[in-house]
């Protein structure tokens, strides 16, 4: 309790905060506050990603501080917005870049997403990616986008050639993750709440495929082939939530896609969306595959198995409303200019 409050009080400084170094604070508040969430087990390799999780979460909150100290030495300022000088923009950008994760700095998210358990890989990948993005949202005007543009076409790119041969399902989201993040970033110099907007629903389509996987007890591609007699309309919905995450028209996660490559299209930027666009079909195949091996694989079929039991307790509420809008919320976007 007293860690996952920490956590949210974290989150919580960084995102109201106006002074780098309130910033700073919640950003180590909430690095310290998730470490023994990963390391709980005891298992090495949770407490090696702790470990690979504590060193590259240092590193960044000491550029953090370095790029903040830099621009108030030059312009006096140590208001967030106030980010103006180039040299201290650049170290943010690529401090914020390690933090959240995108390539080139992506190597240490998939380790630490694998040694953690199912419940900590979400809160990784939901929560704690909120502080460096707010943080983005508020210095955007002045960051550069020629930066942020290769950056999120590399994380793009390699978030999906990554996760083709993975059997792992917790290192397949993380390479999913990475990709999203690029998306996210590519957008972020024009249209901040368009970002927002797309952290949202991954953040939601996220935590519904981790709660679920977390419902099946499923941490393997072979184990989530036998998953399915476990609970089968949940396994259904999942296969849905996984197209969504995809960015498939019928789905949710279509909306951030099309309003991301309308934007960039406005900008005069149609070669990087083109490209974003196609890079995004490598992640398209992974999802498929779990997809497929979620509920495409059922018998008749020639390999034995054992098949599992039903677990006796249903899906709880929590997962049946996420799945809902994972799955359900384009209709919704005639609004959404409207708001941003």
């Amino acid at each position: 309790l007293i860690f996952i409050t920490s956590l949210l009080l974290g989150t919580t400084i960084t995102i109201s905060s106006h002074h780098w170094v309130m910033a700073w604070t919640g950003l180590e508040i909430n690095t310290l506050a998730i470490l023994p969430l990963i390391s709980k087990s005891h298992h090495p390799r949770a407490v090696e990603a702790a470990t690979k999780y504590f060193l590259t979460q240092a590193a960044a909150s000491a550029l953090v501080l370095f790029s903040s100290m830099t621009n108030a030495w030059q312009t006096g300022q140590w208001d967030i917005t106030q980010l103006t000088h180039p040299t201290s923009c650049l170290i943010l950008t690529s401090a914020l870049a390690i933090k959240l994760g995108l390539v080139p700095f992506h190597f240490w998210f998939p380790e630490v997403l694998q040694g953690s358990p199912l419940t900590t890989g979400l809160l990784l990948s939901t929560i704690m990616k909120l502080p460096p993005i707010a943080l983005l949202y508020m210095t955007s005007p002045s960051l550069n986008p020629t930066l942020l543009t290769t950056l999120a076409i590399l994380s793009t790119a390699l978030g999906g050639w990554m996760g083709l041969n993975q059997t792992q399902i917790r290192k397949i989201l993380a390479f999913s993750s990475i990709s999203h993040l690029g998306w996210m970033a590519i957008i972020i110099a024009y249209s901040p709440k368009l970002t927002l907007l797309n952290f949202y629903l991954y953040a939601m389509m996220t935590t519904t495929v981790f709660l679920t996987l977390n419902t099946t007890k499923t941490l393997k591609l072979s184990t989530l082939m036998t998953a399915w007699t476990k609970t089968p309309p949940l396994n259904a919905m999942l296969l849905l939530t996984l197209l969504s995450l995809a960015g498939l028209p019928p789905l949710t996660g279509f909306l951030p896609k099309w309003l991301i490559i309308q934007e960039l299209t406005k900008q005069d930027m149609t070669p990087a969306a083109t490209l974003i666009s196609l890079l995004s079909l490598l992640s398209l195949f992974f999802y498929l595959r779990l997809a497929y091996c979620t509920t495409i694989t059922l018998p008749p079929h020639t390999t034995n198995h054992m098949k599992q039991w039903r677990t006796g307790k249903p899906a709880n509420i929590t997962i049946a409303i996420l799945t809902t809008m994972s799955v359900m919320l384009l209709p919704l976007s005639p609004m959404i200019p409207t708001l941003i």
